[in-house]
Order: C-alpha cells, then structure tokens, then sequence
C-alpha cells in the first residue's frame, strides 16, 4: 500500500487550486449564493486535513502514513464544525453560525473519505495465481 502523500494528495492539491479558482476567479464574475457562501467550505476537509494530519504525523501524534481514517476525518470535522460554527461565533464579533456551512463540510468530508478509501483500495484487485 502506498503511503499517504498529505500536501501532496491529489484531492488536497485539486482542493486548493479550486478554492484558488473559486476566491480569485470565480467568486468575482458570477454572482451565485452556493459559490460565495458554501463551495470553499465542501473544501475544508480535503485541504485542511492532510496538512494537519501531517503536522501530527511530525509531532508523533499519528503513527502511521495511511490515508486518513474514518475517525480522523469525523474527529477533525467536528471539532472545526464547532470551532468555526459555535466557538468562533462568540469570539469574532461580525461571524455568525450557520448550520448548512456544516452540512457542507460533512458533505466534502464524505467525498473525501471516498475519495481517500477509492485510492487507496483499487477497484481492481489483482488475481491470485493458482
């Protein structure tokens, strides 16, 4: 099995050159609520985690290189759900909660998870010789 590649994940680098696309691109020529308010946060799983999934791979707090796990991925969801959703509400004056912003980051934490079991389990296994 290979080893996860953290910033070099495909789905991390496609992630961050579309939420690059969609800041400096996108979000100035098309007038679209899904794109201003919701795209860059089905993003935040697949551009946020491997680096920090990185970070504690450095530190030894994660022992192994694999693709991210279920429980990684669900852990750091919902801690940023209600650091960015709740916690944040109250520190930042002008920031409100929103419960689609966290349906959307449940939705690009699913895709990613996919995404991660899909690359790292081919549909095609190869054959045992007889």
């Amino acid at each position: 099995m290979r080893p996860f590649r953290y910033l070099l994940d495909p789905l991390c680098m496609f992630g961050c050159a579309a939420y690059m696309a969609n800041r400096w691109v996108l979000k100035p020529h098309i007038h679209s609520a899904f794109f201003h308010g919701y795209f860059n946060d089905l993003l935040l799983i697949p551009c946020a985690l491997p680096p920090v999934l990185w970070l504690q791979r450095r530190l030894g707090l994660r022992k192994h290189d694999d693709s991210p796990q279920t429980g990684e991925v669900l852990f750091h969801l919902a801690v940023w759900s209600a650091l960015f959703e709740w916690i944040g509400t109250h520190l930042v004056r002008h920031a409100t909660g929103d419960p689609l912003d966290v349906a959307a980051y449940g939705a690009g934490a699913g895709f990613a998870l996919m995404s991660w079991r899909i690359w790292r389990f081919p549909f095609a296994l190869p054959r045992e010789k007889a």
